[in-house]
């Protein structure tokens, strides 16, 4: 059951068409800021729940982001992996042109799960607009996620984070929880700032080499055998990696990979979320009670919705990678010094997020009184 508050769902959409057996949902959650901004995913299990907490979730990412765009997400309930490319392309352009009505006028697509740049293509020539998608192919104007502005971005909210801290970059430790576009970016970039990457998982497991690990040697190994855990180290399960003894800890794949039982086992001081909900709210305030500091993943992570704006104002990669870092530093240094023993930085940062949201929505006419902030 979808849970609607002054802030919305101010649309749901559910669309089917009968000869594709195309079946999906979009979820504009608030356009107070700009039109509803968030990716489409195609799974088999999406639901319009899941869609409505993913859209929310758009809706504060945008809004701390300081960009002009509201939150919103798609989903398709299809099994690409089964399908052939020209069924697939046919569910694509049949939900393209069901979305045409509110698209882009109040939702801008991009790529999520099972959903990329050549899927984006399809989408954005079946709607005739360039601005009814961002993420698109680079002959499209795009700018690919290859370029990685997401594990850019968390490499920039690590950086204010542990000199909040005190900590200095140069000889600390740290691992990363997935050797994909997030985590494979953000271990680039630390260890060429002089971080010592000692752990690094992926879905076949953890390794782990106190020596510390070479970034490019990891990389090639990675996309020769298909693993991390081909490179010299001590091999261990998967969810070992939150157990290392390290400075920093960045989970970058899968969610909830971190749950209350964990805390205890928890030995890095700074955990900056490069994936979407790597724990609840409720582990992170008993983190932060132990005095571990954790950079929610919607301000460490906002990279990517950040680059897409850029695209969406035919912007240069030059151009993405300054506002990358001049919005991540910003906003990563303002919820941590708006932060204290009693409130957490998501605490913080939904704040922040709530409070420009309200300021701008007019199409709800919220009371502040509402929601005290």
């Amino acid at each position: 059951m979808v849970e609607f508050d002054g802030f919305g769902p101010e649309k749901i959409i559910e669309v089917y068409h009968p000869k594709s057996g195309m079946h999906g949902y979009l979820v504009i959650d608030s356009t107070a800021l700009g039109p509803g901004k968030g990716g489409i995913r195609m799974t088999p299990s999406v639901n319009m729940n899941e869609v409505a907490k993913l859209a929310r979730a758009m809706t504060w990412k945008n809004a701390l982001a300081e960009l002009p765009f509201g939150g919103a997400k798609a989903g398709i309930i299809a099994d690409s992996k089964k399908l052939s490319p020209e069924h697939k392309k046919e569910i694509i352009i049949a939900f393209s042109d069901a979305l045409r009505p509110v698209c882009p006028d109040l939702y801008v697509a991009a790529p999520d799960m099972y959903f990329a740049e050549e899927e984006v293509r399809v989408f954005v020539e079946t709607n005739g607009s360039m601005k009814a998608a961002t993420g698109k192919p680079k002959d499209m104007g795009g700018l690919p996620h290859e370029l990685g502005s997401t594990g850019f971005g968390v490499f920039h909210s690590t950086l204010v984070a542990a000199e909040h801290m005190g900590l200095e970059i140069k000889g600390a430790t740290f691992a990363v929880e997935g050797f994909g576009n997030v985590g494979e970016f953000a271990a680039k970039f630390l260890t060429e700032r002089g971080a010592k990457l000692v752990g690094v998982s992926d879905s076949k497991g953890c390794l782990y080499n106190e020596d510390g690990i070479n970034y490019a040697k990891l990389d090639e190994i990675k996309k020769n055998t298909g693993s991390v855990v081909n490179y010299p180290g001590k091999v261990l399960p998967n969810k070992d990696i939150i157990k290392l003894d390290v400075d920093i800890l960045i989970p970058a794949a899968i969610p909830n990979l971190i749950i209350a039982g964990d805390v205890d086992d928890v030995k890095a001081g700074l955990i900056v979320e490069g994936s979407n909900i790597p724990m609840d709210a409720q582990t992170e305030t008993l983190l932060h009670r132990k005095n571990i500091m954790v950079v929610p993943d919607f301000v460490a992570n906002a990279g990517g919705v950040i680059s897409s704006y850029v695209e969406y104002t035919n912007g240069t990669e030059k151009e993405m990678f300054k506002l990358v870092e001049e919005k991540i530093s910003r906003n990563t240094k303002l919820i941590l010094e708006s932060s204290s023993k009693e409130k957490t930085p998501r605490d913080a940062a939904m704040e922040i997020a709530m409070e420009r949201v309200l300021k701008e929505c007019r199409i709800c006419k919220i009371d502040y009184e509402m929601f005290p902030i």
